[in-house]
C-alpha cells in the first residue's frame, strides 16, 4: 500500500511531462499538416502542370505568412494566455491543413487555390511554437527547458516520419483530397485534450506543491501565479532594443529556411535526382527525420555536460551549438557522392537535419534563458518571423535555381548550390549570435 501511494505521489510530481507530452503531440500534427503538399509535389505538378516556380510560389506564400503570423502570434498569445492562445492557433491551422482539399475548385487558378489554403495554415502555424516555448517556461526550470524543448520539437520529426508514410496510402487509397482532410482533422482531437488538460501551473490542480517547488526551483526564480501575468505590457520596439532579440533572430533567420528547404523539396529532389515518388521515398524519409529525432532529444540534453562543469545555462548552450554547428558540413559531400545510392544524400541530410534539430532545440531555449516568462512569446514570434522570412528566400531561390538549371539539363547543379547554403549556415549563424551577445546578460528591464 506505502508503495503504492509512493508510486502515485511519484506520477503527480511529474504532470509536467504530462504537458511536454501534449506539446510533443501538437507539434507532431503542425508538421504533418506542413508536409503533406511537399509529399504530394509529384503528383500535383503533373495534374496541374506545375513548374518548380509555381511550387516555390505556394510555399514561400506559406513562408511569409508564417513569418508574419509568428510576430503577432507571439504577442497575441502573451495577451490571451496560453490556453487559449494554443487552442485557437491549433484550431486555424487545422482548418487550413482542410482546405487543401478544396483548392483545385479553381479552374485554371490552382496555384492560386493552394497559396489561399497555405494562407491560412500558416497563420494558424505561426503560433505553434510561441505557444509551445512559453508553456515550457510556465512547467520547467531554466536547467530542463532544453531537454524539453528538444523531446516536444522531435515531434516534427515524428510528423516528419509519419507523413511519408501515411500520406501516399490515403492518397492512393481515396484521392489526395482526403490526405489533407484526414491529417487535418487530427488537430481537432488534440485541442480538445488541450482544454481539458493544461492550465498553468500555479491554478492547475494536477500539480501537487512538491512539483510546483521543482518548477520554481531556480535562482531569482520569477514565477507567475495566474494567467493575469499575461497583461503586463511591453512593446516590440522595447525587444528590439535588446541585441539579445537580435542574436536570436538572426540564428533563425540563417538556419530555419534549411530546415523547410529540406522539408519542402526533398520528395523533389528524390524525384528529379532517382525518380522516386510515393510510397518509394516513404522509407528513405522515414529513416532521415529518425535521425532528426535523436538529434532532437540528445541535442536539447547536451549543454547539460556543460553546466555541470559550471557554464551559466547560456553559456553552456552556446558551447553545445558551435559543436552542433559543424556536423551539417557533411551535406557538402552529398552531391559528390550521391551517384553511388540515393542513400548517400539520405544519410548526409539526415546528419545535416539531425544538427538542426539539436540547434534548435537549443536556440529556442536562450529565449528562457535571458528573457522574462512575460515576454517569451512574443520574442520567440519575432525570432520566428526572422526564420520565416529567411525560408521565402530560400524557397523562392530554389524554385528559380532550379527551373534554371532544368532548363539546361543540369538540375543536379541547382541542388549543390542549395546544398553548399545549408551545409555552412550554422556556422554563420553562430558567429553572429556570439559577436552581438558574447556573455550571458539577461533581459530585466521590459
Amino acid at each position: 500500500m506505502d508503495k503504492t501511494i509512493t508510486l502515485i505521489n511519484e506520477k503527480m510530481t511529474q504532470y509536467r511531462w504530462t504537458i511536454c507530452a501534449l506539446l510533443f503531440f501538437a507539434t507532431t500534427i503542425n508538421y504533418m499538416d506542413r508536409q503533406v503538399l511537399s509529399l504530394l509535389q509529384p503528383r500535383l505538378s503533373a495534374e496541374f502542370g506545375w513548374t518548380n516556380n509555381d511550387y516555390a510560389n505556394i510555399v514561400s506564400v506559406f513562408s511569409f505568412v508564417y513569418a508574419m503570423a509568428m510576430l503577432f502570434a507571439g504577442r497575441i498569445i502573451d495577451w490571451l494566455g496560453t490556453k487559449k492562445g494554443y487552442a485557437w492557433s491549433i484550431a486555424i491551422w487545422s482548418a487550413g491543413a482542410c482546405m487543401h482539399a478544396l483548392a483545385h475548385l479553381l479552374p485554371g487558378h490552382s496555384v492560386l487555390g493552394f497559396s489561399a489554403a497555405r494562407t491560412v495554415l500558416a497563420v494558424g502555424e505561426g503560433g505553434n511554437f510561441p505557444a509551445a516555448i512559453k508553456t515550457t517556461a510556465e512547467y520547467f526550470p531554466k536547467k530542463d527547458r532544453a531537454f524539453a524543448t528538444g523531446i516536444f520539437n522531435s515531434g516534427s520529426n515524428v510528423g516528419a516520419i509519419l507523413a511519408p508514410i501515411t500520406v501516399p496510402i490515403i492518397a492512393d487509397k481515396w484521392g489526395w483530397e482526403w490526405a489533407f482532410i484526414l491529417i487535418g482533422a487530427l488537430g481537432f482531437i488534440w485541442m480538445i485534450a488541450w482544454l481539458f488538460l493544461y492550465e498553468v501551473p500555479a491554478l492547475n490542480k494536477r500539480v501537487n506543491k512538491a512539483e510546483m517547488a521543482y518548477i520554481e526551483s531556480d535562482s531569482n526564480v520569477e514565477v507567475v501565479p495566474a494567467e493575469d501575468s499575461k497583461k503586463e505590457s511591453f512593446t516590440y520596439m522595447q525587444c528590439l532594443r535588446h541585441k539579445q532579440t537580435w542574436a536570436f533572430a538572426v540564428g533563425k533567420f540563417m538556419t530555419d529556411g534549411v530546415w523547410w528547404f529540406f522539408l519542402f523539396w526533398l520528395p523533389a529532389y528524390l524525384k528529379a535526382q532517382y525518380n522516386m515518388e510515393g510510397l518509394a521515398i516513404s522509407i528513405p524519409l522515414a529513416v532521415l527525420y529518425t535521425m532528426s529525432s535523436f538529434g532532437s532529444v540528445f541535442g536539447g540534453a547536451f549543454p547539460a555536460y556543460f553546466i555541470k562543469k559550471g557554464y551559466n545555462p547560456y553559456a553552456g548552450r552556446m558551447k553545445a551549438m558551435l559543436i552542433i554547428a559543424v556536423f551539417p558540413l557533411v551535406v557538402l559531400l552529398a552531391p559528390i557522392f550521391g551517384s553511388l545510392s540515393y542513400w548517400v544524400p539520405v544519410v548526409l541530410i539526415g546528419i545535416g537535419t539531425a544538427a538542426h534539430q539539436a540547434w534548435s532545440a537549443n536556440i529556442f531555449s536562450t529565449v528562457g534563458d535571458m528573457f522574462p516568462k512575460k515576454a517569451i512569446a512574443t520574442i520567440t514570434g519575432i525570432g520566428g518571423m526572422a526564420g520565416g522570412i529567411g525560408s521565402v528566400f530560400i524557397n523562392k531561390g530554389a524554385g528559380e535555381i532550379f527551373d534554371y538549371y532544368q532548363s539546361i539539363g543540369s538540375i543536379e547543379t541547382g541542388y549543390a548550390i542549395l546544398f553548399v547554403f545549408c551545409a555552412i549556415a550554422y556556422m554563420i549563424a553562430w558567429g553572429i549570435m556570439k559577436l552581438l551577445v558574447p556573455k550571458f546578460k539577461p533581459i530585466t528591464n521590459l
